[in-house]
């Protein structure tokens, strides 16, 4: 569009873009976010390649604000290295809200370029449209050489629709980097493969790190396949506590009488979330002989575990009282 065509109040600002000096540049970005006029969304994305950051993530803002789907294509250049870390997280936090399933193309193209950090911030974005068309794209990227980018990637997986069997995902619940363990064993949690439960048995039971273990008993929580229960239990005596809170979460869906000694033990534990999940998963159990030591936590000093030991003390009596009608009957 020509300054001809441009409000008069407006033509000040744009021309003041092309100052040598810095303040005029920034006066003239934020005046023209202030008025939020799209006809200057052309002379805002020259301001993206500005020499001042500064005024490069003003730009930014005054673009998101604007929420026109043209500037998704400037904004994604905004992600290279090239810029600022300022810039590309303004820029990341823009395109999160402006990003729409049409856009998918744009980002499968930039997915391609050789900057690190696009890449990853291409594969953020993906997580918002949901689309497994994105797969094929997506998963070279779990042989990456940075395990920023194997992480990234593992995590993406688990928001594509449709996506529940991914062999070459199951690879990374033993890399050798923690974080990516940790994002690929959660990521277990949402795929269907044949080896993923035995996967993360072993995960809890022999993981060094202790977050790994915990995220294994979260994804066999959402497995809640009774193949599970043994391990489950073993990880009863974890010496972190959050791994005991998720497993006796997971426990409330798969216990059996076998469980039962380690989870009257953990109504003991120093920390009240495990006796509260302990106390659910017996209460779930439904065998009476665990209603003495139920009966004991009433006057746990944590109130939450109190009320889910009367729950669960009530839920086991009313099981009971059925069982009697039906046998009256």
């Amino acid at each position: 569009m020509s300054h001809a065509d441009l409000d008069p109040d407006v033509v000040q600002w744009v021309e003041m873009l092309r100052s040598q000096d810095l303040n005029d540049r920034l006066v003239a970005a934020k005046s023209l976010q202030h008025l939020g006029d799209e006809d200057t969304i052309d002379a805002l994305i020259l301001c993206l390649n500005d020499e001042s950051a500064r005024v490069q993530e003003i730009a930014v803002t005054a673009l998101w604000e604007m929420a026109n789907p043209v500037v998704v294509p400037p904004l994604l250049d905004c992600l290279s290295s090239a810029h600022e870390p300022e810039v590309r997280e303004e820029a990341l936090a823009a395109l999160k809200e402006l990003v729409a399933p049409d856009d998918l193309l744009k980002l499968l193209d930039a997915i391609h370029r050789d900057d690190e950090n696009v890449q990853l911030n291409v594969l953020i974005l993906l997580r918002k449209i949901h689309d497994a068309q994105a797969l094929p794209y997506i998963l070279p990227f779990f042989e990456s050489e940075s395990p920023v980018l194997r992480e990234a990637s593992v995590v993406t997986l688990r928001y594509l629709n449709q996506v529940v069997r991914c062999e070459p995902a199951l690879a990374l619940a033993k890399d050798e980097s923690n974080e990516v363990r940790r994002s690929a064993i959660l990521t277990l949690g949402y795929l269907s493969d044949d080896p993923v439960v035995p996967m993360l048995c072993d995960a809890i039971a022999n993981d060094p790190d202790w977050q790994v273990r915990r995220n294994a008993a979260q994804s066999l929580d959402l497995h809640a396949t009774p193949e599970a229960t043994q391990a489950l239990t073993a990880a009863m005596a974890d010496e972190h506590w959050q791994v005991r809170k998720f497993t006796a979460r997971a426990l409330q869906k798969v216990a059996t009488d076998e469980t039962i000694p380690c989870l009257i033990k953990a109504l003991s534990d120093e920390y009240s979330d495990v006796r509260r999940d302990s106390a659910i998963a017996l209460g779930n159990l439904g065998n009476p002989e665990v209603l003495p030591a139920l009966q004991q936590t009433l006057d746990d000093p944590d109130r939450d575990v109190q009320i889910f030991s009367q729950r669960a003390i009530k839920k086991i009596q009313d099981q009971i009282g059925r069982a009697s009608c039906r046998e009256r009957v």
